[in-house]
């Protein structure tokens, strides 16, 4: 069952026209969409008290409402809400300004705003080596963009003159249209197509920019990396697009991270994984030695009968957090080699070492002895 137009409002039946309108003000700013982002049903709320509004606030509609309990031409079952604009509503009530500042209902609104237009965003591809992306690093990128003409300093007007005022939208930027919605007359503003919103038109246009105030060409940009930076990241460089026409502010500039591979180290989230060479008799008695981060020699004990695979954890040796304090750690995964280019003497050892152990081995000829010293 449909909800009481009377019951939207919050008013009585024995409602004037202004007790209408300030309930109406009241829930309109409640259910504002910029007061609720991405909430349908705010706004099927929205809907349903502008229809309940402009059905009471109307004597012919509200006295048919009260006969029938329905707006006129809803009998029918046609959609009350159809071709209902929600920024022609605020047109209409709030003057076409919203409680929230700025249009009523932000980009999805569509309004046309006052002044130079801002300019557009760019993309750049960075490409940096494994230790500037996990350290951090200073870093150039060259893009091509639209920057601001210095002879006309960006009026795009020619030395000596000025732009003038928009004869047709008055320098507003912008030029008002009336039409007929759901609740009656509506007013409402699109950007002036004589001066494309800036509220000026160029009478005589700087010949080295043509009047746009700006000119192309290539630019060279210092991009700060933030230490722990990963590959296929984006990087946002504010005010560093293309520059406005006339006069506009710039965009911004979106750089794209590639990261080249390192020949030891690899990335695993906050963490680094790399491998420890270890000889035969390395890793069957243990070492102490040193181990040389991306950053720093670190101590590393090695304990006797490491295996292939085994993993030592250096702390604090991995990737900054980029969203928080500290660093991963440093994974050293140990590969143990197997000896080669043996001496006479040397294949002589490891087979007594082999008797000892009782570990059976080929038997001595000279084809494996010529082997176990060519490889």
């Amino acid at each position: 069952m449909a909800a009481d137009f009377y019951d939207l409002l919050g008013v009585g039946r024995d409602a004037t026209e202004d007790d209408l309108k300030k309930a109406f003000r009241k829930l309109a700013r409640q259910y504002h969409p910029d007061a609720n982002p991405d909430d349908a049903e705010a706004e099927a709320r929205f809907k349903e008290i502008a229809l309940a509004y402009e059905t009471l606030s109307d004597p012919q509609k509200r006295a048919h409402y009260d006969r029938f309990g329905t707006p006129p031409g809803a009998a029918g079952g046609g959609d009350p809400f159809s071709g209902m604009n929600l920024n022609d509503i605020f047109d209409a009530f709030f003057g076409g300004s919203s409680p929230f500042g700025g249009s009523p209902f932000g980009a999805a609104a569509g309004r046309a705003r006052t002044g130079p237009q801002r300019g557009t965003d760019l993309e750049a591809v960075l490409t940096l080596d494994f230790e500037e992306a996990v350290l951090g690093a200073e870093a150039e990128v060259t893009v091509r963009t639209a920057t601001v003409c210095e002879p006309c300093e960006g009026r795009g007007a020619a030395k000596g003159t000025q732009p003038i005022t928009c004869g047709t939208c008055d320098g507003m930027g912008q030029v008002q249209r009336v039409r007929q919605s759901i609740l009656g007359q509506m007013v409402t503003r699109t950007a002036c197509d004589a001066c494309s919103g800036s509220g000026e038109v160029i009478a005589d246009p700087c010949r080295h920019c043509r009047g746009d105030g700006r000119v192309v060409g290539d630019r060279d940009y210092t991009v700060t990396v933030p230490a722990g930076v990963g590959h296929g990241s984006t990087l946002r460089v504010t005010r560093r697009g293309a520059a406005g026409p006339r006069g506009g502010p710039p965009g911004d500039l979106y750089v794209h991270i590639d990261v080249r591979p390192h020949p030891r180290f690899e990335r695993e989230g906050d963490h680094l994984v790399a491998p420890l060479n270890l000889t035969m008799v390395q890793a069957a008695l243990g070492v102490n030695s040193k181990y040389e981060t991306l950053d720093s020699v670190e101590d590393l004990d090695i304990p006797a009968g490491t295996q292939s695979g085994d993993v030592f954890r250096i702390r604090g040796r991995g990737v900054p957090r980029l969203e928080g304090r500290g660093r991963g750690d440093l994974l050293v995964q140990a590969v143990v080699e197997t000896p080669t280019g043996l001496s006479d003497d040397e294949i002589d050892l490891l087979r007594q070492l082999a008797e000892l152990r009782g570990e059976e081995v080929a038997p001595t000829t000279r084809k494996r002895r010529r082997e176990a010293r060519r490889k």
